[in-house]
């Protein structure tokens, strides 16, 4: 699926990356989790957040 949202800024496209790696060994896990482990681990604000949390939903990365 080919989509036209973008992430910006070096550390949101890292946690977007961790979380496919992390969502590979563990597909069951809901992503709100590992979207609040990337916040956390790669001090994304709040509205680099809501864009990840969004981003994976639709992606299923």
């Amino acid at each position: 699926m080919v989509t036209n949202i973008h992430p910006q800024g070096e550390a949101l496209k890292k946690a977007i990356q961790w979380i496919s790696e992390k969502r590979k060994g563990d597909p069951e896990t809901n992503p709100a989790k590992w979207v609040d482990q990337a916040a956390f681990q790669f001090d994304l604000s709040p509205k680099d957040s809501e864009f990840l949390l969004r981003f994976v939903r639709k992606e299923n990365c």
